[in-house]
């Protein structure tokens, strides 16, 4: 059986594509829907997208599609107008996920195959969005969901873009804490979900631990609390434009620092020991439901 996943969020699209279960093909586009949105999604920003899916079609025309973030916002007039489009040039459409729900997935594919019985926070952040599940023994306990994310901080402060940053990190920190508010539920360990939290440490040359929490073939790394805060004050120093350097796509890096931001400030706010970075997205719990 193959099969693909596209999923669309405010910055970044995500493409996946299986057979067998093993993953043959993946792809992170940033196409940034938010920040060019101006009454409407932006006609350049669809053809991005267009192109996206044509690349995912030439493995297999069983594809699926899902919007996020950004796609809850517009109208239905606006969103049926996008998809008869996409459905005239490839017989696809945007099948949009609720917050909840792109969260539960997300969630449940970190925890399901884990053999861990302690509380576990999954944060699922993106451009506009940030999703909290704590879960304890495989069941979900307390969800807490705000209607901000990485974009939203680095257009406050875009200086986080540059090379070096004129903002300090406690400035940056101060901002999310105070959004971020009292987060009523605590976890020893906060995994990183949504969006590819690797890709930060593998191109800014930050070395990881082994995972020794708990086995998980998607989970194979950690940080302890001590360490994640030096490397997140490290991301103000170091140079960002030689990390870019680093990497195959430059312009993903543009939210990183704040995406360091909130993820250290959720740690300290939930009083998580252990930080597991991971590339899990809401696919890997749609993977469970298409193949049931």
């Amino acid at each position: 059986m193959k099969y693909g996943i596209i999923e669309i969020g405010s910055c970044n699209t995500k493409t996946h594509i299986y057979e067998n279960e093993e993953i043959i093909y993946e792809s992170n586009t940033t196409i940034e829907f938010k920040k060019n949105y101006d009454k409407e999604i932006a006609r350049t920003d669809i053809d991005k997208l267009g192109e996206v899916i044509k690349k995912a079609m030439s493995y297999t025309s069983d594809l699926h599609v899902y919007g996020c973030s950004i796609f809850r916002s517009i109208t239905n007039d606006e969103l049926e107008k996008i998809n008869a489009n996409l459905y005239d040039n490839y017989g696809l459409k945007i099948e949009v996920v609720s917050q909840a729900d792109e969260a539960l997935y997300t969630a449940s594919g970190c925890y399901k195959k884990t053999d861990y019985d302690g509380n576990m926070c999954i944060f699922i952040g993106g451009g506009g969005s940030i999703e909290l599940i704590f879960v304890k023994n495989k069941e979900v306990i307390y969800q807490k969901y705000y209607d901000f994310g990485v974009s939203d901080i680095t257009n406050k402060f875009p200086s986080l873009k540059n090379d070096v940053p004129d903002v300090s990190f406690d400035e940056a920190y101060d901002h999310v804490e105070d959004l971020l508010g009292r987060i009523e539920a605590e976890a020893d360990v906060l995994i990183l979900a949504g969006g590819d939290h690797l890709y930060w440490y593998q191109n800014a040359r930050f070395d990881l631990l082994d995972n020794e929490i708990y086995s998980a073939k998607n989970q194979m790394f950690m940080l302890t609390r001590d360490i994640s805060d030096k490397y997140d004050r490290e991301a103000f120093t170091k140079s960002l434009d030689e990390i870019r350097q680093n990497s195959d796509n430059p312009k993903w890096f543009d939210g990183a620092r704040a995406m360091k931001v909130i993820t250290n400030c959720i740690s300290h706010k939930i009083n998580a020991q252990y930080l597991v970075p991971t590339k899990i997205n809401m696919e890997e719990g749609l993977k469970i439901e298409l193949n049931d």
